[in-house]
Order: structure tokens, then C-alpha cells, then sequence
């Protein structure tokens, strides 16, 4: 992935509603953060619980096989690189 793509949509980051994601969360001990379109970051968290992410989705290749997280991708990026809608705190994340 080239450095200014979004490492989960694969769409140009662009330079407004970026944030940075803890691939483990922080409260988990993770460190490393990586620059993403707000959309993506607040879909992974609206998906997956901290748990989750620190034990089975610690990788962009493990988010981007989520059937999830799958049918978001093919969703946004038909969208612009600006584009930002509210995400909906999934109903299964525990």
C-alpha cells in the first residue's frame, strides 16, 4: 500500500478527516498508529470490540478478510477521499 493510501479502504487519504489507529489498542499495550480516513477508523471500532482487535484482528490483513468490514470497503471506495457519514456501533460488538 503506498504511504498516502488508507491502509484499510486503499483510497487517497487526503489531508481532512484523517485520524490514527492503534492496530492494538492502546489499552492493550499496542503503540504503533497508522493514518486512516475517519470513516474507516470509526467502522473498525463500531465493528470489533478492543478485545478483539488486540486477539484476532491485529493487522489490516486481518481487518480486510472481516466479511464486515469487506462489504464496507467495497462501499467506500467508490467515495470520495473527503467523504464521511456517521457509523452505527454495530449490534454484536461485545
Amino acid at each position: 500500500m503506498a504511504e498516502n493510501e488508507c491502509p484499510l479502504c486503499g483510497r487517497e487519504l487526503g489531508k481532512v478527516r484523517i485520524s490514527e489507529h492503534h492496530l492494538v489498542p492502546k489499552s492493550k499495550g499496542g503503540k504503533d498508529k497508522y493514518p486512516l480516513h475517519d470513516i474507516c477508523h470509526r467502522k473498525i471500532h463500531a465493528t470489533f470490540s478492543e478485545k478483539e482487535l488486540a486477539q484476532e484482528y491485529y493487522t489490516f490483513e486481518l481487518l480486510r478478510a472481516h466479511a464486515d468490514i469487506v462489504g464496507f470497503v467495497n462501499w467506500v471506495k467508490k467515495k470520495d477521499p473527503a467523504f464521511y457519514d456517521c457509523t452505527i456501533t454495530a449490534k454484536r460488538k461485545k
